[in-house]
């Protein structure tokens, strides 16, 4: 297996992943902001929350990434195609599987269950992420297809 690629190449798909995101949150596409739900695990202040966050996303995409590459190593191919598979993949399973049980775990965040005596300051994400917008599964999409396209193309050059 291809190790300063993975390690490299991981980075630069987090990057593309969590860049897609950002945009479409800028754009109004969807209220999901990735390094706030992950930073306030940490902290509750909100800035602080954003820049924990985005490491902390950059070590969870590692983490895929070593996924995906392992998995073109022991497949002996990585393409660009393959990659976008993987990506979608690995949406279906955020989307419907990590993200719903984010509220289970998540201490500043409220679940559906919670009740009006929450003081949570995040609004449960729901199936799909829905709760944070229409487009927000679209989205989620995009980026990981994008994620996985852009691993499939950068190992494969290696």
């Amino acid at each position: 297996m291809d190790w300063a690629g993975w390690a490299l190449f991981g980075l630069v798909a987090t990057a593309v992943l969590t860049a897609v995101m950002i945009a479409a949150q800028l754009m109004g596409w969807t209220r999901l902001d990735l390094p706030l739900m992950l930073g306030t695990l940490v902290t509750e202040d909100p800035d602080h929350a954003r820049v924990f966050g985005f490491f902390i996303h950059l070590a969870i995409g590692e983490g895929f990434a070593l996924g995906y590459a392992a998995a073109f190593a022991l497949l002996g191919i990585a393409t660009w195609w393959l990659g976008a598979l993987f990506g979608l993949v690995h949406v279906g399973l955020a989307l419907t599987v990590l993200v719903p049980l984010l509220p289970g775990v998540h201490p500043r965040m409220a679940s559906d269950r919670a009740g009006p005596a929450s003081v949570a300051v995040l609004e449960p994400p729901g199936l799909l992420g829905l709760n944070y917008g229409a487009r927000t599964p679209l989205v989620a999409i995009v980026s990981h297809v994008a994620f996985g396209l852009a691993l499939g193309l950068l190992l494969k050059a290696r």
